[in-house]
């Protein structure tokens, strides 16, 4: 039986994100704060996935070995490290999170099984790396706070309330979102980047924050006076207000998950037809690692 299995790891570093054949005021201009010297550093919390069939122990990979694997090719060498010195591929590829996690692939596939390696920066921003070439996946994290209520107009109270429940009540209730936003795109060879993350930040606070927060969607969102405002529909929403912009950066919309509560989210997979995917358990990904 083919199984999944998953390994946590964790490092510091800290980084600069320069390219000398640009002027300062070039890397300044492309690259913000994040160019200043000396740089600076995060702790990364590094998640590497293996797959295989189930051994005559139950284990995939016995796990002890996997994380002396990642200790002797991984974090040993990069910890408490400045990454744009520390391996030779840094030299070639600026160190940003995507690039970081595709080298970290490189250096332990000769060993494991790889199927994904992801790399969070920090809890609102983390990358994903499949051994697609340079294919990567990157994804923003962010919220909202705004109320709603779910009911159809052309139905009666009494309708809606056998439909959605409470949710149906006239005045509405409220949530404090939490919004995943995945892009994908090819790594640029020399910047390290698959897409400009402050262009890419703005995108999703103009076009989505500053109209979605603190408002009551089905008063405020002219779209949400003729669509019931669910999660699924405001995850398609979301989807549709991005895709064209983000195409315009260069990568493309992958993923947008909307998370409502601890006990729901839904999840738009933007690049296979648009066909959503609601979960509705009480497991879910914990939003700190």
């Amino acid at each position: 039986m083919q199984c999944i299995v998953n390994r946590r790891a964790q490092f510091s570093a800290s980084h600069r994100y320069w390219l000398p054949e640009l002027s300062e005021a070039e890397n300044t201009q492309r690259f913000g704060l994040c160019s200043q010297t000396p740089g600076h550093g995060h702790n990364y919390v590094l998640y590497v996935s293996l797959a295989g069939e189930l051994d005559e122990y139950g284990m995939v990979q016995n796990l002890s070995e996997v994380k002396q694997v990642i200790k002797r090719e991984v974090t040993s060498q990069i910890d408490f490290s400045y990454l744009n010195n520390v391996w030779t591929e840094f030299q070639k590829t600026l160190p940003t999170t995507e690039n970081i996690a595709r080298v970290i692939w490189q250096r332990l596939a000769p060993y494991l099984p790889l199927v994904r390696i992801q790399l969070f920066e920090h809890p609102e921003l983390w990358a994903e790396y499949q051994g697609d070439d340079m294919e990567a996946y990157l994804t923003l994290s962010t919220h909202f706070s705004a109320a709603h209520r779910l009911a159809r107009p052309d139905l009666s109270y009494e309708e809606n309330s056998e439909i959605y429940g409470k949710c149906a009540r006239p005045n509405g209730h409220g949530h404090n979102y939490h919004l995943e936003i995945t892009v994908k795109g090819d790594i640029d060879a020399r910047t390290g980047m698959l897409v400009d993350l402050g262009a890419l930040q703005k995108i999703v606070d103009d076009l989505v924050i500053e109209p979605l927060d603190h408002t009551f969607l089905n008063k405020d969102v002219a779209y949400f006076t003729e669509v019931v405002p669910t999660a699924e529909n405001i995850a398609v929403y979301i989807s549709s207000v991005l895709r064209s912009p983000i195409q315009k950066l260069g990568a493309t919309l992958h993923k947008v998950k909307l998370i409502e509560s601890p006990n729901n989210s839904c999840e738009i997979y933007c690049d296979q037809a648009d066909k959503a995917v609601t979960n509705e358990s009480v497991e879910f990904k914990e939003l700190v690692h």
